[in-house]
């Protein structure tokens, strides 16, 4: 790879005008980041073993798969789901996220996920899915300002001062002004109550991850909130160039990789490589694959037992077979593995060597929720 990046016209641009103004370390409240390519909350996948392998890789932040307040406020550590709580040694700082419908059950879940460990509290308006909705729940909220901003102060109210309360945003439930403006307000409303970062997905809660991010809708929120609040974007992010070309062309302060990060950790050193001014990394070999692979799923038999293991690390070997030359076959093996047994064949027949992997294809990262 030559790390080239091209702008929105298709002319390539070097890395110096890519990087150039984005030598900012992140900060989020009194939490320092650094480098501003993080992970993203990501439903059914952040859970410990990738979000400490995202670390690995250069992540310097990552954020746990939402919970919502009524689970939180029942869950205890004797039950089999415990391990939604588990927090790596390794992996500070790292964010807990949640979302609910009521405003005081909402801060009582906030206040579980501080009693946990979690550095920074998120809370989630922007999940599009239908069932949310219909719960008033996630990018619900969006339509009705007063209740969340209520919720956002109620939760920084509870949270204490120095751990920092972030808000996960879409840029409205549709693309009506009433719905911009609604959007406006809450920012505001999250300003007010003194919270530290907002997350803003460019696309709305009605087109879901139908159409294009827009992009514009970033700088537009830059320019309202100044320096008052930090603003991270997301949408579209698949590539490390299109972590980097986001923050140049918004002047946001930073970018969450949903998406974009599932069987590609890589993303992030990549990421880190380019912003530094150098080429892009070749696409790691398949021996680095297989032993990124092996701590996953090691790390996977710590945090849910050697039985559970094998069909949860299956979807994330689905995931990361994208990264091989011969993506459909090897994915075909992954999807039927019911044991560590399978695992380790698939890699001895389908890694063994040393040859090289390749970048994954955008219409590669389908559907999944950010």
């Amino acid at each position: 790879m030559t790390g080239q990046v091209k702008d929105l016209n298709g002319a390539i641009e070097p890395p110096s005008s890519v990087t150039s103004g984005l030598d900012q370390a992140l900060v989020i409240g009194n939490v320092p980041l650094g480098f501003p390519v993080v992970q993203a909350a990501l439903s059914g996948y952040s859970d410990l073993p990738m979000r400490v392998i995202a670390r690995r890789h250069g992540a310097s932040y990552t954020v746990c798969e939402v919970m919502l307040d009524q689970f939180l406020l029942a869950l205890n550590k004797r039950q089999k789901t415990k391990h939604f709580l588990d927090i790596h040694p390794d992996e500070h700082p790292v964010g807990g996220q949640l979302m609910g419908a009521e405003p005081e059950q909402f801060s009582l879940g906030a206040l579980k996920l501080v009693e946990a460990g979690f550095d920074i509290i998120d809370v989630n308006f922007g999940c599009p899915v239908k069932k949310v909705l219909g719960r008033c729940r996630g990018g619900f909220h969006l339509s009705q300002p007063a209740v969340a901003i209520d919720i956002l102060q109620r939760t920084r109210d509870i949270v204490p001062d120095h751990i920092p309360v972030t808000v996960k945003m879409r840029r409205g439930i549709d693309d009506s002004q009433q719905s911009r403006d609604d959007f406006f307000q809450i920012m505001d409303g999250a300003i007010d109550a003194g919270l530290a970062a907002a997350t803003v997905h460019g696309r709305t809660v009605q087109q879901r991850y139908i159409g294009p991010s827009r992009w514009e809708f970033l700088r537009d929120v830059k320019a309202h909130v100044g320096d008052r609040i930090k603003i991270l974007g997301s949408g579209d992010l698949f590539s490390a160039a299109d972590c980097l070309r986001m923050m140049q062309q918004t002047g946001i302060d930073g970018v969450t990789v949903a998406r974009g990060a599932i069987g590609n950790p890589w993303i992030f050193d990549q990421a880190r490589q380019l912003f530094a001014g150098r080429p892009i990394p070749d696409p790691p070999r398949l021996s680095e694959q297989a032993a990124v692979m092996r701590d996953h799923f090691e790390l996977c038999e710590q945090t849910y037992g050697e039985k559970r293991a094998p069909m949860l690390m299956r979807k994330f070997g689905i995931k990361y077979s994208q990264a091989h030359p011969l993506y459909e076959s090897v994915r075909l093996e992954f999807a039927k593995m019911k044991s560590r047994e399978e695992f380790e064949s698939i890699l001895l027949a389908r890694y063994s060597g040393d040859g090289p992997g390749r970048m994954i294809p955008r219409e590669c990262h389908g559907s999944q929720e950010e």
